[in-house]
């Protein structure tokens, strides 16, 4: 099997004028939908591969410019079946963030390549 990896899309535009919402604040969305998705996937099998060796997990966090990018990438991992889970920030009703369950780098990579890592 390939080398595991869990991607992690953020908005980057939340951190930045006019919504400046705290750093801290965005990661705590990142882990909100890393928490959710290893939830809503812990039977998958990839899943618990990825979890058996906790000292060498493979995560990719990128950014993603606004909203719409968030909408269109969760669009196309639904119309292509990759298993993830969008945190939508509440009561506010917000799409902060992605989180893909872990799969081999080379099932899912393809649907990142426009993402660029995230620097904060």
């Amino acid at each position: 099997m390939s080398s595991m990896v869990q991607y992690v899309v953020v908005r980057g535009d939340l951190i930045k004028e006019p919504l400046k919402w705290p750093l801290g604040a965005l990661l705590a969305q990142a882990c909100h939908a890393v928490t959710a998705v290893t939830h809503l996937y812990y039977e998958d099998e990839q899943t618990q591969i990825y979890l058996k060796d906790l000292d060498n997990m493979h995560k990719v966090v990128l950014e993603a410019p606004n909203e719409q990018s968030l909408v269109d990438l969760k669009q196309k991992l639904e119309e292509t079946g990759v298993k993830h889970k969008m945190w939508i920030e509440q009561p506010e009703n917000i799409p902060t963030c992605i989180a893909v369950k872990p799969y081999g780098k080379e099932e899912v990579q393809k649907y990142f390549k426009k993402f660029k890592l995230f620097k904060g």
